[in-house]
């Protein structure tokens, strides 16, 4: 119902001035919520109603504000620090209080990339897939998606390697600039850049033994540069130790 449909009467103003803080969009989204509670002809504002009313759904007034962000900043910071309990009770907070599951899905999936990475890489595939469900099924049952990707994740062993991986290797291109492709790194679809030695000396792995070789893909400027370092967790721990073998075996 919008406001303009019945007659609104405010007796009392310090609960609205309270909880908007100000802001007129959260003033109107208060008043909104008293509104759609009140069946009766007249609406009469007081400061009993709005406080009751904002107990009931205390964040729904609040979208894109201050709570808004804080709660999901608690939400996120307490997957990341591995405490299902504390994480399932944001969740809890988001849903009764009206959040978008979207964008709390869409959180979860950054945070599995960002958060947990490659120690679980399928709490990406999980994280994405409670994204797409919940675009399929609405609420309540959305609520469960959510949650069984919430606690997964905060169970989940965490890295953020490959965030740091990336933002390393950005770090590098913004101090070095556009550094020059390596020239048996080029691709010669013509015979002019055959002619220029575009390829040449290119190793295809697949034709040495563990399908590797020893060679530099990097340019020459930062040759042997390391972005990647692994965590310690198992499978980073074991991607580092395949590595590690295939160069010994070389």
């Amino acid at each position: 119902m919008e406001l303009k449909e019945k007659p609104i009467e405010v007796q009392e103003t310090a609960a609205l001035l309270r909880f908007s803080g100000g802001d007129a969009r959260k003033l109107l989204n208060i008043l909104e919520l008293v509104v759609s509670a009140d069946d009766g002809d007249t609406i009469v504002i007081t400061d009993e109603k709005v406080i009751d009313r904002l107990q009931e759904n205390p964040t729904a007034y609040d979208k894109g504000g201050e709570m808004h962000y804080d709660i999901i900043s608690a939400f996120i910071k307490s997957v990341r620090g591995s405490d299902p309990n504390s994480a399932i009770y944001w969740l809890a907070r988001m849903v009764a209080g009206g959040e978008d599951p979207k964008f709390i899905a869409r959180r979860l999936v950054i945070l599995a990339s960002e958060d947990i990475g490659l120690a679980n890489p399928n709490g990406l595939l999980l994280a994405n897939a409670c994204f797409d469900a919940i675009h399929k099924i609405g609420w309540p049952e959305s609520r469960i998606i959510l949650a069984e990707t919430t606690v997964y994740l905060a169970n989940s062993p965490k890295s953020n390697s490959a965030y740091m991986a990336i933002d390393n290797a950005l770090a590098e291109v913004q101090q070095s600039g556009n550094l020059p492709v390596p020239l048996h790194l080029r691709n010669a679809p013509t015979q002019l850049m055959k002619d220029m030695n575009y390829g040449e000396g290119y190793k295809y792995a697949h034709n040495y033994e563990n399908n590797f070789v020893e060679q530099e893909f990097l340019p020459a400027e930062i040759a042997g540069k390391t972005f990647w370092t692994a965590q310690n967790n198992p499978q980073e721990q074991k991607m580092a130790e395949h590595l590690r073998q295939l160069r010994i075996k070389t």
